[in-house]
């Protein structure tokens, strides 16, 4: 067996060559680790200071006075039905500004930015930005325009929003008839309804009322966005990178949609930022 002799001359190897294959694969490891948290926080949503919209004190702070009521009209012809907006008011400038800015249609936006307002009233700590909640609204429905359809006036999307049947083809889940087909039109498997597309059994648990109307309704965009913000709050805050996706993740369990959902939410942040 060859040992080492304290005395022998010195060699040229300062360094024995398995000491520098152990600080080769140290260094790898470190850069990769380095490119790997670089490439995790480029699909982070952006920092808490870009969600905020932007709008006066007063108005965040205001909510629509007109009773659901019907509005009073000409004399001697019949009263018309007020079209209903979200109970909380949104800045008209800001709104006009970043709708021009981002793309999003404007109605589309004004459910947004009430549900992000009504969030930081309800539960501040959960930091959720009106970017996210249009993330989401653009992957589940563009904006509510899936299949031909658009928000009306009044937020209802029409022709109503069906997702495809969730009978375990194609990659869904396989999820039985939870109501009857009274939201999704579908006795036998369970549907995705409106521009949030919530399941009819989750819709039944979570459901909003965004525009104080009374109704509960997964194809107005105001109780679909409301809803959304809830249901995202209630899982997690979004705080941090983790907790955000964490939110979102339990919105749609799938690494792909939380990166689409982090790309579209950066875009419409720094858009609107100019």
């Amino acid at each position: 067996m060859d040992r080492h002799d304290p005395l022998a001359a010195p060699t040229t190897r300062l360094v024995p060559s398995s000491w520098v294959a152990i600080g080769v694969g140290i260094l790898t490891a470190v850069l990769v680790s380095v490119m790997a948290v670089q490439s995790v926080a480029a699909r982070m949503p952006a920092a808490q200071g870009s969600w905020d919209v932007e709008v006066p004190a007063d108005a965040q702070a205001s909510r629509a006075t007109d009773p659901p009521a019907q509005a009073a009209t000409a004399e001697g012809t019949a009263p018309a039905a007020r079209v209903l907006q979200p109970t909380i008011s949104v800045d008209a400038a800001w709104l006009t500004r970043t709708a021009g800015a981002t793309g999003i249609p404007v109605r589309a936006l004004l459910a947004y930015a009430a549900a992000n307002l009504e969030l930081r009233s309800e539960k501040p700590s959960c930091a959720l930005g009106w970017n996210t909640i249009a993330a989401i609204g653009l992957a589940e429905s563009g904006h509510g325009t899936h299949a031909g359809s658009s928000i009306g006036p009044d937020g209802v999307a029409r022709p109503a929003i069906i997702g495809i049947r969730l009978d375990g083809s194609s990659g869904t889940a396989a999820i039985r008839d939870s109501d009857r087909g009274a939201l999704d039109g579908d006795p036998v498997w369970d549907r995705a309804v409106g521009p949030m597309q919530f399941i009819p059994s989750t819709w039944e648990r979570n459901g909003a009322d965004g525009n104080g109307d009374g109704i509960k309704d997964p194809q107005n965009i105001d109780d679909a966005s409301l809803a959304a913000a809830r249901y995202l709050c209630a899982s997690s805050t979004m705080t941090t990178p983790a907790s955000w996706r964490a939110a979102i993740q339990s919105y749609n369990n799938s690494s792909d949609y939380i990166d689409m959902i982090a790309a579209a939410a950066n875009r419409y942040a720094a858009e609107a930022a100019g």
